[in-house]
């Protein structure tokens, strides 16, 4: 069985990674692995590049063309499309090829097509795709209520590296560190983030520390600076090491809009770094209430402001959220169980 694992690009983002993942990880004594993927600073994690493919991030005609060559020449039998844009990549090659080969999608995020036309999503999705992998059971029962048939869906949560991601144990320090990691961009509202931190601006011993690159960031360091935050907050741009960034805060925040289920969290829960998050999509899978972390239903300043400063005077309330959070990571969201039920969903499809 010959197999195409493919992504749009190589930059840093949760679909991205659990792609190098997969990359790094996937074996079967009778499955041979080909990937595909346009370029990033990711590339610099890809383990067989000898199997790996580089794509254009513009040039989608170029890219459907290369993908159809390298169908033919391997004998691909399955593709594994990390997003939508792959799948409608994947249909194009079908109908432009004889060789026959099945699609598995995995599906991170909310897309345009889904918002825009349900219908044409749905009908896409239950015609031409064998399996759908979602990351959380939130996004499955979302896809059920779509309109897409219920036998194609299976979840497969993410998977931390526990090697990686390892457990370490905090000292206090004289400052209580506060952090944010994700994209700057408009969903993951770093706005709410910095009105957090203004309205305990006045706290002795509390900082802010905003970690990540992406197109809202000058507009984020104008509403610092616009707002007198530069002594509370600091922006430490791209983290090549999350699992640095994230162990040196004694919190993590999640403030989005809209999410499906973020690595982020996973890897918080690892270290052991408590969690405060906004009750979206898939999260709550993983934080429990009150027992892996806090869950937030409304952007409510002043509820995040309180469970801020509980957890930073209890230092049992937090440690019972760090013991059990790692327990549940262990448990639940292994990158072995991640890699061993994917490789599942693509010999359910043989």
């Amino acid at each position: 069985m010959n197999i195409l694992v493919i992504t749009d690009k190589l930059i840093h983002g949760g679909a991205e990674m659990y792609f190098c993942k997969l990359e790094n990880q996937l074996q079967h004594p009778n499955i041979s692995f080909y990937y595909a993927a346009g370029p990033g600073e990711l590339y610099e994690k890809i383990k067989h590049q000898n199997n790996f493919n580089e794509m254009s991030r513009t040039k989608h005609l170029q890219n459907v063309k290369k993908l159809r060559k390298l169908i033919n020449d391997k004998q691909i039998d399955l593709v594994h499309a990390n997003s939508l844009r792959m799948v409608l990549y994947c249909i194009f090659v079908k109908r432009f090829t004889k060789r026959k080969f099945k699609i598995v999608y995995t599906k991170h995020n909310v897309t345009v097509l889904e918002e825009k036309n349900p219908v044409i999503f749905s009908h896409l999705l239950n015609k031409y795709v064998e399996r759908i992998i979602t990351v959380s059971d939130f996004e499955k029962r979302n896809l059920v209520n779509a309109g897409i048939e219920p036998n194609k869906i299976t979840t497969v949560y993410n998977g931390v590296d526990l090697q990686q991601f390892s457990f370490h144990q905090k000292e206090n320090g004289n400052i209580f560190k506060v952090g944010i990691l994700a994209r700057l961009s408009e969903e993951k509202n770093h706005e709410f983030f910095i009105k957090i931190a203004n309205q305990l601006r006045n706290i002795p011993n509390l900082m802010f520390y905003i970690a990540g690159d992406g197109p809202e960031k000058e507009k984020i360091k104008n509403m610092i600076q616009s707002q007198n935050l530069l002594d509370k907050i600091k922006m430490v741009g791209v983290v090549h090491n999350p699992q640095e960034f994230i162990k040196e805060m004694d919190l993590l925040l999640l403030t989005s809009h809209r999410e499906v289920f973020p690595m982020v969290i996973l890897e918080g829960m690892a270290v052991g770094t408590p969690i405060i998050s906004i009750n979206r999509g898939g999260i709550g899978e993983a934080i429990i209430g009150n027992k892996t972390g806090v869950l937030i239903n409304d952007h409510s300043v002043e509820d995040f402001c309180n469970k801020i400063l509980d957890i930073k005077s209890n230092e049992d309330l937090k440690k019972h959220f760090i013991d059990n959070a790692r327990r549940k990571v262990q448990v639940d969201f292994s990158l072995e169980q991640m890699v061993s039920n994917t490789l599942k969903e693509y010999l359910n499809c043989s």
